[in-house]
């Protein structure tokens, strides 16, 4: 009898155990999450340059230096846009921000949230000189957008990720106001890509003749420095709205 309590007994002990991972092999280490505005040590041995470290703005101005810049504030580590008072359709204290150095082939990474019903917008290939009143009568433009709240988003080319009135972006991956959004942009020898929450919106070739056809059926075809310029400044848009950005990075290829 006592042998075979003792045999239940071990029985029983086996079966409790019997695929049941211990007790270490439960716990899982949460990935580390990397700081806002950092880089990596491996994106720094890839050779991406932090464009905005959450303190400052150095590495931006505003376009021409048509102001002080101060509407555009450190906002807990984001760079935002505070119209508090407008002049026009723009901030007073504000005006688009661009960045120091021009970039030609590159890769550009950036998140961005704004208010309900806000307009932004990620300029590309600036030339600034004192002969362009605006970023956009060089540069095109990603649209960023409340596509829930702002009337834009009712027109076509004009939603969140499109190249603004030139190309739809599909599939449509922006979330909702007061949500970060990542972005993508890749410049490579006249390829461009657009990349909205890990996710390619859009692809086109500039500077070829269909770009140029392009630009000839939008509302830029009387601007002749349009999309011409295959290096510039990156700009952030003042549009008069609430805007946020942060993990402003970018690599230059070859």
């Amino acid at each position: 009898m006592r042998l075979l309590s003792i045999a239940l007994i071990l029985f029983t002990l086996a079966s409790c155990n019997n695929g049941e991972p211990k007790a270490a092999e439960t716990e899982k280490v949460a990935p580390a999450v990397q700081p806002d505005n950092t880089l990596s040590d491996a994106e720094k041995a890839d050779g991406w340059q932090l464009l905005f470290d959450g303190t400052s703005k150095t590495s931006w101005h505003v376009f021409n230096n048509k102001s002080d810049g101060h509407a555009w504030v450190i906002d807990s580590g984001t760079l935002h846009l505070n119209p508090s008072e407008m002049k026009d359709w723009q901030t007073v204290g504000g005006g688009d921000i661009v960045t120091t150095d021009e970039y030609d082939n590159f890769d550009f990474k950036i998140e961005w949230k704004v208010a309900d019903s806000a307009n932004s917008g990620i300029i590309l290939f600036i030339n600034e000189s004192p002969k362009y009143e605006h970023t956009w009568h060089t540069g095109p433009e990603m649209q960023v957008l409340d596509n829930n709240g702002h009337p834009d988003a009712k027109i076509i080319k004009h939603r969140a990720a499109d190249l603004y009135d030139l190309i739809i972006s599909t599939p449509e991956t922006v979330k909702k106001a007061g949500e970060w959004n990542q972005v993508e942009v890749i410049s490579n020898k006249g390829t461009l890509e657009f990349h909205l929450n890990g996710t390619k919106v859009l692809s086109t070739t500039m500077w070829d003749d269909n770009w140029k056809a392009m630009i000839k059926g939008s509302k830029f075809k009387d601007m002749p420095d349009f999309g011409t310029y295959k290096i510039g400044h990156i700009g952030l848009q003042d549009h008069g709205n609430k805007v946020w950005f942060k993990n402003i990075k970018i690599k230059k290829l070859s």
